[in-house]
């Protein structure tokens, strides 16, 4: 919908483009949306009136003078529900008029007489989270002007908005209400997304990496203000935390994700908008008692180094020229020369003081010649000749053994087989773009340390760790237990990537790899790879090795084989915080885990039930409440963004196509499961003292607190009856169906389920718990 060539009329011009400076369009091509000044030509064209939005306008807010009320004062987010502003009376009204940001949304409510809370009664958008407010979305009035006054060049207006300075970073602590204090985790469910590929807010910050582009879809497309304004989707889906890929300011020639961190200590301005920064966005989460879940890098920075710490040395991408793949003259392209990097003046590493100058001096065309740093040759301006001209290693090559040995081990990359070996995983760089830290040096440390404590101080709720085999287990749990001392009862779980159930030999002898770098490993502190000990080092995962298993199972209509992963939660340190999914944005159940769910709406739906009430805590990958890409490889090496796994989601939350998306019978079995969780300790905490499977069926016994909370659970693919003995006396209540089955004392409870659908049976449970749907029912 954006970066396409439009017909240039008042009407239908886009603020967006005006705000990256010059006409949006002219003799009918585009300056497509992101293009500097210095990058993309723009021609002339005849004057003629456009209309441009301003960033702010005035807004009035009134509610009727009826009675003898002494004051009126609207109170909401717009101060953070603080002061507020007083309505002065005018007539038969009370009104206010507030200077507010073009696009921003309101929630308000009005105080009258200092104490009754009243929701505007002239406006019948409101929504409900505990309290019901008012909405008000704010639209300015466009002005039309005559586009001859208009810069001609982006030069000026985009290079003011996006340089960074030393005060680029947005986020203070502090801004927020208290949010409610820690808790549990494992009452909590989590929706995972990609910010930049959930929903699109703010087309301003919209930028294409110069890896793997597909005009009309910017890699850098959702953002903060686009998830704040769907939270309240996630909120009705049932679920309570949220995880976000990681926020810290990325360099790479494919930095989406968030994993090729440049500066730990800010944001990355391609996330944020006036009103809808980081700290903002915590604040609209904590206001609707929603967790944010922050995903983090430890193990590795991107290969420019870290900003004002430590510089790479490489040549810089403006002299690569890939030929024939970016056509320097077409302007419709997002950057001339396909360049890369950042929409301002300061591409990759320039702004880093430690660079050398030649680096750091401003040079979009690549006039200026540097030597190839492994070669040693001049780089011609025009870029090599032939195959040369590519060969990325001419430009982007590390050299291990020359790094900063106070910042990056020094061990070379990893390769072959590597991947199993512990010394080689955690010394090794990972990847071209992801160069190892020396974790293990105090300056390090400090650096890391320091850096999250402040997103934690801002309200961060949870932390995710990523590449956790990178690190030896000793080393990660300095850092895990830092974070936990500066916030007391933060949880903390991390990615422990494994292919296959992953116990290492000494549990396993067809596993190729040591128990020092498999998941239950960093969740104990045992020194015995057997696995002997009964301790728990405070930090958990994601449940890999249950994942691994749905290849053969899940993925096929079928329970048999979990029962034998399940066996196995002993090595844990607690097998009911672990984090457990079907799918992320690196691996999926399919084939060789690459794909996206691919099997029928039923085998997914047993697949959540199985997922929601087992132990563990329940984490969906955005979109599967639809099928969004159901099939598609999640980020295959050459995959256009737009046909995989890790696809814009946006287009479904708009307003024209949000009501089918929530009409999904998957969307409402995955809020009825939230619904179930929620309402049984045992199945949110509850270890499985008991547990069997088969194709068709799958069973387990919940308990919690030595049987004050019981839960027995029983799942179907495709029907049948199942019977569960020794349990203790009570009144048990299936809170799908409300059947009630009374128990003495080591009695059985029989009941039959349908296929696609659960028995969920709570001790002195609620009955029924949400509507019937497609299968739950």
């Amino acid at each position: 919908m954006r970066y396409r060539l439009i017909a240039c009329t008042c009407a239908i011009l886009l603020a967006a483009a005006l705000a990256l400076g010059g006409s949006a369009c002219s003799d009918g091509a585009s300056t497509a949306d992101g293009g500097s000044g210095a990058d993309v030509a723009i021609r002339d064209a005849p004057a003629r009136d456009v209309c441009t939005t301003p960033s702010r306008c005035s807004v009035t807010f009134s509610y009727p003078a009826s009675g003898s009320h002494s004051s009126v004062t609207l109170k909401g987010t717009f101060d953070g529900w603080g002061a507020g502003k007083p309505l002065q009376r005018a007539g038969g009204r009370w009104q206010v008029a507030l200077e507010l940001d073009h696009g921003a949304r309101v929630l308000y409510k009005f105080l009258v007489d200092g104490k009754d809370w009243v929701s505007d009664p002239g406006n019948p958008n409101k929504t409900t989270d505990g309290f019901e407010n008012s909405i008000r979305d704010v639209v300015c009035e466009p002005t039309c002007v005559d586009a001859g006054t208009q810069p001609r060049s982006d030069q000026g207006a985009l290079a003011d908005q996006r340089q960074p300075g030393p005060d680029a970073n947005t986020t203070t602590p502090g801004k927020c209400p208290a949010p409610k204090p820690l808790g549990d985790f494992r009452e909590e469910t989590i929706y995972f997304l990609m910010t930049t590929r959930f929903f699109d807010g703010d087309a301003s910050n919209n930028f294409y990496n110069r890896s793997r582009v597909v005009l009309g879809d910017p890699t850098w497309r959702g953002d903060f203000k686009g998830l704040i304004q769907k939270l309240d989707y996630i909120k009705e889906l049932g679920f309570t935390a949220v995880w976000i890929t990681p926020v810290v300011e990325n360099r790479s020639g494919l930095d989406y994700h968030g994993y090729h961190g440049y500066d730990f200590t800010k944001v990355d301005p391609r996330l944020e908008s006036a009103g809808a920064t980081f700290q903002d966005l915590i604040c609209e989460m904590h206001k609707r008692n929603m967790r944010l879940v922050l995903d983090i890098v430890i193990n590795h920075s991107s290969n420019y180094g870290l900003r004002g710490k430590v510089w790479n040395t490489r040549a810089p991408i403006k002299y690569y020229r890939k030929s024939g793949a970016f056509p320097s003259a077409d302007p419709a392209y997002p950057y001339k020369k396909h360049l890369g990097a950042y929409n301002r003046p300061n591409r990759e590493d320039d702004d880093n003081p430690l660079a050398p100058q030649q680096f750091r001096d401003l040079d979009p065309d690549g006039n200026k010649q540097i030597n190839c740093p492994v070669c040693g040759k001049p780089i011609p301006v025009s870029g090599f000749s032939g195959y040369q001209n590519h060969e990325p290693n001419h430009f982007f090559h590390i050299d291990a053994s020359k790094l900063d040995k106070t910042w990056y081990h020094q061990d070379g990359f990893i390769a072959g087989g590597d991947w199993e070996n512990a010394k080689a995983l955690q010394s090794k760089h990972l990847a071209g773009d992801t160069i190892d830290l020396n974790t293990e040096h105090p300056t390090v440390k400090k650096y890391i340390i320091d850096a999250y404590n402040h997103y934690l101080d801002m309200g961060v709720d949870a932390l995710r760790i990523d590449t956790v085999k990178h690190m030896a287990r000793g080393n990660l749990l300095e850092y895990v237990n830092a974070f936990k001392a500066h916030k007391p009862g933060l949880f903390v779980f991390g990615e422990n990537l494994v292919k296959g159930t992953g116990w290492g030999t000494c549990v396993d002898a067809s596993d190729n790899g040591p128990a020092e770098i498999r998941p239950w490993w960093y969740t104990r502190t045992t020194k015995d790879t057997c696995g002997s000990g009964n301790d728990d080092s405070g930090f958990s995962v994601l449940d890999f090795s249950l994942m691994s298993t749905f290849r053969d199972n899940l993925s096929q209509g079928r329970f048999s084989g979990l029962s034998s992963v399940f066996a196995r939660d002993h090595f844990y340190g607690d097998a009911t915080k672990l984090v457990t999914f079907i799918d992320n944005h690196d691996i999926g159940p399919q084939n060789d885990w690459k794909y996206r769910f691919a099997g029928s709406d039923s085998a997914l739906a047993s697949a959540l039930n199985l997922i929601w009430l087992v132990r563990g805590i329940p984490c969906l990958f955005y979109g599967t409440e639809i099928r969004f890409k159901a099939g598609k490889e999640i980020d295959g090496s050459n995959a256009p963004h737009d046909d995989s796994g890790r696809a814009y989601f946006g287009d479904h939350l708009l307003p024209g196509a949000i009501a089918q998306t929530k009409a999904h019978k998957l969307f409402a079995h995955i809020k009825r499961l939230n619904q179930i969780r929620a309402a049984s300790p045992a199945l949110q905490k509850g270890v499985m003292e008991k547990f069997g499977d088969n194709d068709n069926l799958f069973w387990t016994v919940r308990n919690y607190q030595n049987g004050q909370h019981v839960a027995v659970v029983g799942l179907s693919q495709s029907g049948g009856s199942i019977s569960v003995g020794g349990l203790p006396a009570g009144t048990y209540k299936d809170a799908v169906t409300g059947d009630v089955i009374t128990v003495s004392n080591g009695g059985t409870l029989s009941f039959y389920v349908k296929g696609g659908s659960a028995g969920v049976y709570i001790k002195s449970g609620p009955g029924k718990v949400g509507q019937d749907g497609a299968y739950l029912r």
